[in-house]
């Protein structure tokens, strides 16, 4: 049963109960585990550490939690040992005189140090302050049990008394954090890698997917909790790779094929709570992603009941796109719907586009040929238009580059999306990833794992693996150096303290764009061996 429905006399919506019941039937039971803090650590003064990634672990390490006391202003910072996702608890009770006042507490869940370090009144940029994990509590009468409703991601929590009495100070004992994700590492093959920094880029990138693993493959744990199709696309390939989920990627997928325009667009986003509901955020490669999420589940999985659900919805999706090529096979995008490729705005988008819709389209003909799709020849033969105007009119032979053709500006994106496209054999791809590597590296203005991955799969794809090792090395690697116990949303190996946000106390650290190592490695160095 289908039903369209209207949002501000603007956007219409098919929503399939049918479909949306399949992925409901997939929701998966989170696995709780029990995490107890390792320590305590502290921070350490601006003028001693290096850079705000920094703590340092306390001289009360060697004491029982319950054996010191806070009052007024006192504070100490609890260490998990990793990072986590889940809901915090504690014991707290009064010392001293009988309790006159209400205990004011403040409790900080920051994911790395520097979230210790911003203070959270100083925060004025566009996201919503309230994303900050911050509370603040009163209890009139202890001893109590404070068990906090909200779910955290975090590795560090932070416990403040900001008033009590002078007469008596607030105990802490049996904190607990208990920590929720749909898989668990007892889950992962065994790898063997013998390089120690890939090794431990591996590894944190699959704790990252995990975290990010929840009744959906969320965008990020801290915020925005929702599933992204770009995010999805990415994590879907990594898990493949690692737990290989494959009833969590089918939900996704029957979610965003569930909710959808009555033209054919699809989401760049949905949210599951506290009903299913589509965003009204449409961009043109995440419409596309679907797609080619859903024939990488189908090679993967060979599920052809999947296909057959899904595959008109695709073909909706490709058929709405096609409507922005021209007669001679070039993509003309609109501002209503953009294509992202990358936050960054400092290059100009529309080289890459064209790229991701030959890349898509050749997928789509493969889920087309396995469905028997009567049409096939016609989108084979918009495929082959929009090579050659790619071939013929976006590559300079001189600067062995793709153009952007009114400007002529050369960029990042535009040959890394034409090599994935495969427009050019692999060693012509080898030719344009060198060049890219001498005129673009080290990259600037780039802050996304996201676009980094694109990089480092485009110099595989181009036989260029020694560079595409150095750079995640180089970026990755960067991070684990910097104390990382998940990937980052963003990160500038050139300005650490970069925040889309003006702030990183509203920086996710834990981004499911960011876990792609575990599949770069899996699929382009594993599989060799």
């Amino acid at each position: 049963m289908a039903f369209t429905f209207q949002i501000n006399n603007d956007v219409v919506w098919d929503y399939d109960k049918n479909l949306l019941d399949r992925a409901e039937a997939n929701i998966p039971r989170l696995i709780e585990t029990e995490i107890h803090p390792i320590g305590i650590v502290e921070r350490i003064s601006e003028k001693q550490r290096v850079n705000d990634f920094e703590l340092i672990k306390s001289d009360k390490n060697s004491l029982s939690l319950s054996d010191y006391s806070l009052g007024r202003g006192e504070s100490l910072i609890l260490d998990l040992g990793d990072h986590y996702v889940g809901q915090f608890s504690i014991d707290i009770a009064s010392v001293g005189s009988p309790m006159d006042a209400p205990l004011y507490l403040r409790l900080k869940f920051a994911e790395v140090p520097s979230e210790l370090y911003a203070d959270s009144a100083d925060y004025d940029g566009w996201l919503s302050r309230s994303w900050i994990q911050e509370e603040y509590i009163h209890l009139d009468v202890l001893p109590a049990k404070l068990q906090l409703p909200r779910r955290y991601s975090c590795r560090y929590v932070e416990l403040t008394v900001i008033d009590t009495s002078p007469k008596w100070k607030a105990s802490f004992s049996n904190p607990l954090f208990i920590a929720k994700s749909s898989v668990s590492v007892d889950q992962l093959p065994k790898v063997t890698i013998e390089d120690d920094e890939l090794k431990a880029i591996y590894n944190v990138s699959v704790k990252t997917l995990l975290d990010c693993m929840q009744t959906v493959f969320e965008d990020g744990p801290k915020r925005d909790r929702r599933l992204w199709l770009g995010d999805l696309r990415l994590q879907a390939l990594a898990n493949y790779y690692t737990f290989n989920d494959l009833f969590l990627v089918k939900r996704c997928l029957y979610l965003f094929a569930g909710m959808h325009t009555t033209e054919g667009k699809i989401p760049a986003n949905v949210f599951t709570e506290p009903e299913l509901t589509p965003d009204d955020t449409f961009l043109f490669d995440y419409s596309l992603f679907f797609v080619t999420s859903l024939y990488d589940y189908i090679e993967h999985t060979n599920d052809y009941d999947a296909l057959e659900n899904l595959y008109p919805i695709a073909k909706r999706a490709v058929d709405l796109a096609t409507k922005q090529v021209d007669n001679e096979g070039r993509l003309v995008l609109t501002e209503e719907w953009p294509v992202f490729v990358d936050w960054s705005n400092d290059f100009e988008k529309s080289t890459a586009g064209q790229a991701i819709m030959i890349y898509t389209l050749k997928r789509y003909l493969k889920l087309a040929e396995a469905y028997n799709e009567p049409e096939k020849a016609v989108y084979q033969q918009l495929l082959d238009k929009m090579i050659e105007f790619s071939k013929q009119s976006l590559f300079d032979k001189k600067q062995r580059q793709f153009i952007v053709e009114e400007t002529n500006e050369v960029n990042v994106a535009s040959q890394v999306w034409m090599v994935l496209a495969e427009v050019f054999d692999t060693k012509k791809n080898q030719k344009i990833m060198q060049e890219t590597v001498k005129q673009h590296f080290p990259i600037k203005g780039i802050a996304t794992p996201y676009m980094y991955h694109h990089v480092v799969e485009a110099l595989f794809i181009a036989d260029c693996s020694e560079e595409a090792i150095k750079l995640m090395k180089d970026y990755w690697g960067k991070m684990i150096e910097l104390g990382a116990d998940t990937f980052w949303e963003a990160f500038k190996p050139e300005e650490l303290d970069f925040s889309p946000y003006g702030s990183p106390i509203l920086n996710s650290y834990c981004h499911a764009w960011s876990c792609t190592p575990s599949y770069l490695i899996g699929k382009y160095l594993l599989a060799k061996e």
